[in-house]
C-alpha cells in the first residue's frame, strides 16, 4: 500500500481556501512582527516605550485583522498576535508606559 501526501495542504499557507487575500495576509504578517517586537521588548525594561507602542500597534493591527480575516490561519495568526502584543503592551506599561 502506498503512501501519498495531499498536495492540498503540503506547504505552508495562509489562503486555506485556494483563493488570494493580500490584504488579510499582510495584516495578519505585520501583527505578527509587532507581537514579536512587543514580547521582546519586554524583557528588556529599557526599551518600554517600543514595546508599548509595538504592543499598541500589534493590537490595533490584529483587531483590524481579525474584523477582515477570511481564512481560519489568518484567524490563528491574529488571536495569536493579540495575546503576545497585549502581554508586551502591559509589560512595557508595568515598566515606564507610553511616553
Amino acid at each position: 500500500m502506498s503512501q501519498t501526501v495531499s498536495s492540498r495542504h503540503s506547504h505552508l499557507t495562509l489562503n486555506t481556501d485556494g483563493r488570494p487575500h493580500p490584504l488579510q495576509n499582510t495584516l495578519a504578517v505585520f501583527a505578527a512582527v509587532f507581537a514579536v517586537i512587543s514580547i521582546v521588548s519586554a524583557w528588556y525594561p529599557s526599551t518600554h516605550l517600543l514595546g508599548s507602542w509595538a504592543g499598541v500597534a500589534g493590537l490595533a493591527t490584529a483587531l483590524w485583522s481579525q474584523m477582515i480575516s477570511a481564512t481560519t490561519a489568518e484567524r490563528w495568526i491574529n488571536v495569536c498576535a493579540m495575546v503576545v502584543s497585549g502581554v508586551g503592551l502591559l509589560f512595557g506599561l508595568a515598566h515606564g508606559g507610553l511616553y
